[in-house]
């Protein structure tokens, strides 16, 4: 199947991802790509999940642990700056969803195949000429750090590839499905950190100054720093759209800031199926990769309704639990589908450019 997936992944490149970069920044509106090469090596496929639980009856989910080291040849320029610049290799290691839906009783079976990461996968990339991209206005503030996150947070939930196999499926639906639920994240406490700070060249042990990045799928909160705190109360409160269970995990890193790197203090991962199913966790959850420290929070599983006839029910909790945190709670969630457009004005920005 390689050289098919990488017919596809070039269409990929030049219908989606060049005009999206195009139209991203006026600086990059005459960005193209001039080769696009993905290389003889194939992707590996080195093991296979097939949920039989939880699962509609008119889909199949598969997580593939899949992995990817290959010698591409990817080379873009900016005619406007004279800028060339391109991919010599690439690596990319993760879980990848693959969801088959809606199983139809014709051939091929299958309505659409969607693929996505159900988070952030390990991307490696070797560039040629990024210093010269990096020169062009407007990309002077990103970094090859920077540049590689947007390009994985792209890969994961809620974004998503999906392809139609037959005519009359409703790819709408698919590309833009409704979430599964809510998790609202008391984020309270920690106990017994670790004191990364030191001072006197390390012959004095300090206190540690820590914080915590939460993520769900690419939705990333990161809370507020306590100073010189073992056990810091944060007491605040983060909402995230889950959009796939099994499979989607809650990931907390807990970090001590410092001027240069900041300290590693301890991290979870929590599974959404059993927050999913107890609808509400109140616990001390022991940090993991580090010898000491524990983290409180409370997790609670909101479901969706399609109606309204709860919502004063919802409004008078949320105001009574407003008082135990430092942010708005939500009562209900606005989905918004930009379909189309009509007769848009015409923009002489470009013929401006061409003429002067």
């Amino acid at each position: 199947m390689w050289p098919f997936i990488c017919q596809f992944i070039e269409k990929l490149f030049r219908e989606t991802i060049e005009p999206a970069v195009r139209g991203a920044n006026n600086h990059l509106s005459t960005f193209s790509f001039t080769k696009i090469d993905i290389g003889h090596q194939p992707l590996r496929i080195n093991g296979v999940k097939v949920y039989t639980e939880n699962v509609d009856k008119r889909q199949i989910i598969l997580d593939l642990q899949i992995s990817f080291v290959g010698n591409c040849e990817i080379d873009l320029e900016i005619k406007r700056y004279f800028c060339r610049a391109g991919v010599k290799s690439i690596q990319i290691h993760g879980t990848m969803r693959v969801i088959l839906e809606p199983l139809i009783g014709d051939m091929p079976l299958i309505g659409a195949l969607s693929l996505f990461f159900l988070r952030k996968p390990l991307l490696e990339i070797n560039w040629t000429g990024l210093t010269n991209l990096l020169d062009v206005p407007g990309l002077n503030g990103l970094s090859d750090t920077i540049i590689l996150d947007i390009i994985s947070n792209y890969l994961v939930l809620p974004n998503r590839i999906t392809v139609p196999l037959v005519s009359e499926v409703q790819i709408a639906q698919l590309r833009f499905p409704i979430p599964k639920g809510v998790l609202r994240i008391h984020f309270i406490e920690a106990q017994d950190l670790e004191g990364k700070d030191t001072y006197l060249k390390g012959i004095v042990k300090g206190k540690s100054d820590p914080y915590g990045i939460i993520r769900v799928g690419n939705q990333i909160f990161q809370s507020k720093v306590i100073k010189e705190n073992l056990n810091p109360k944060w007491n605040e409160v983060y909402e995230a759209l889950v959009y796939e269970h099994p499979g989607q995990e809650l990931e907390i890193e807990l970090f001590d800031e410092d001027p240069d790197k900041d300290d590693f203090l301890g991290s979870l991962m929590i599974d959404l199926i059993e927050v999913e199913k107890e609808r509400l966790l109140d616990e001390w959850f022991t940090l993991d990769e580090v010898s000491k420290g524990k983290l409180h929070l409370k997790l609670e599983w909101l479901t969706l309704m399609p109606t309204a006839d709860n919502l004063d029910k919802v409004l008078t909790s949320i105001r009574a639990d407003k008082d135990q945190a430092n942010d708005g709670l939500s009562s209900a969630l606005l989905i918004l589908y930009l379909d189309s457009a009509r007769n848009l004005p015409v923009s002489y920005v470009l013929m401006d450019t061409l003429f002067s």
